[in-house]
């Protein structure tokens, strides 16, 4: 994976610690962003894996803390629920703005709801998907409403309350937030693909929680029983296999743009370069095989693939070990495995030191206990015959021309 961290600016002024979740080998497909739980934060496992499993689906997920929360800037009392859905918004704007507009919402027990309610009104969003959501947002409020004298709470009061073991400064409008949504008011207004994963054993926010979202919810519509997980999903299992189920559920709303097929033309390799698209990063084709090449982040590549020379040192340590291993095969050499390592550099002719010559330095490490040590030289020495290693070492001839 690959990793952008970015500050956000909410409605309130305050700067939302985010960070964006992109796949390794390639563009994000679509953008996703997951709200964490309640007093929760974006560092919690359940959010990392999660994001971690959709990256492999092609998508750039971004995880934020809520305002007071994590790394965000504010303070808790403002991170009453209504507050949360704007953070939502906002967040999406920005990327929206600066990326793309992210087309999931991925929410974690309080967050699922949030990501519900924001998902009405975000035009862009195509998707939703719950983990353990309560089916009353003012479900949170058992975490701390037997800390406070709500009748007696002044209008511009804070108090302290204990939850999950940490203190928050909470006031008034927060408590009252949490009863100005109705939840299932917004499931069933939402008309858009949505799924639920919820465990049957959540001691926090039980399963009827999730029964009543199902059914107050409009097809298409998912329901996933998280068997054996906990609400938090403390399990790393058990967070990559929601990321992975939502990644498979998804597909069926956002169909892959059909990829141009590319030929070699009857050559044996073609490099494709979408100039629009992308910096360095070439896709290169054979008759039937498909891979990447780029260059590193430090020259400006998106290092999506092996650099030129790196297939090039590739070539040769692939032709190396091939020839070694039919020359074994033949001998009848029994041999466990073994590996060749290749470095490629720029040195000094030693014939004319203004010029720079291409220097490729192979080590051989066979691993055969049956070999005595003159078979094992003699292995290193087939090595140096290969054919790669031969069309390096002697002047080659190449053409250009223009199709």
């Amino acid at each position: 994976m690959r990793f952008e961290n970015l500050k956000i600016p909410n409605r309130k002024g305050c700067l939302l610690h985010a960070q964006l979740v992109l796949p390794e080998h390639d563009h994000p497909s679509q953008f996703a962003i997951f709200a964490h739980s309640f007093s929760g934060s974006s560092s919690y496992n359940a959010v990392r894996y999660v994001s971690q499993a959709l990256t492999n689906h092609g998508f750039g997920v971004l995880r934020f803390d809520f305002t007071g929360l994590g790394r965000s800037q504010g303070e808790f009392a403002d991170s009453y629920f209504s507050a949360n859905v704007d953070d939502i918004i906002q967040v999406h704007e920005f990327m929206t703005e600066k990326y793309e507009a992210p087309s999931l919402l991925v929410g974690h027990s309080l967050g699922g709801a949030a990501v519900i309610t924001a998902a009405n009104r975000i035009k862009e969003i195509e998707a939703v998907a719950t983990i353990g959501a309560p089916a009353d947002v003012a479900h949170v409020k058992h975490h701390f409403i037997d800390q406070v004298d709500v009748e007696n709470l002044k209008e511009d009061e804070a108090i302290s309350v204990n939850i999950g073991g940490r203190d928050f400064m909470i006031d008034k409008e927060f408590i009252e937030d949490f009863s100005k949504i109705n939840l299932l008011d917004e499931v069933k207004k939402l008309h858009k693909p949505i799924i639920f994963f919820h465990s049957p054993y959540d001691k926090i926010v039980g399963i009827e929680n999730a029964q009543k979202l199902y059914l107050g919810a409009y097809h298409p519509k998912s329901f996933v029983s998280l068997d054996g997980a906990d609400h938090l999903l403390k399990s790393k299992q058990d967070s990559i296999y929601v990321g992975n189920m939502i990644g498979v559920w998804v597909n069926k709303y956002f169909p892959k743009p059909k990829e141009e097929k590319i030929s070699a033309k009857g050559e044996q390799v073609v490099g494709y370069l979408d100039a629009k698209e992308d910096k360095f990063t070439t896709q290169m084709v054979t008759k039937k095989h498909h891979f990447l090449a780029d260059e590193p982040l430090s020259v400006g590549g998106d290092d999506f693939g092996p650099s030129p020379y790196e297939l090039l040192s590739s070539s040769l340590a692939a032709c190396t070990a091939m020839t070694i291993r039919m020359y074994a095969n033949r001998k009848k050499w029994e041999i466990e495995n073994l590996k060749v390592y290749v470095t490629h550099s720029k040195i000094e002719d030693p014939n004319d030191a203004k010029k720079k010559i291409d220097l490729f330095e192979k080590k051989i490490e066979v691993d055969a206990a049956t070999l005595n040590d003159e078979q094992i030289d003699r292995l290193v020495e087939i090595g140096a015959k290969c054919p790669v290693h031969k069309t390096l070492n002697t002047d080659n001839k190449l053409t250009t021309q223009r199709v």
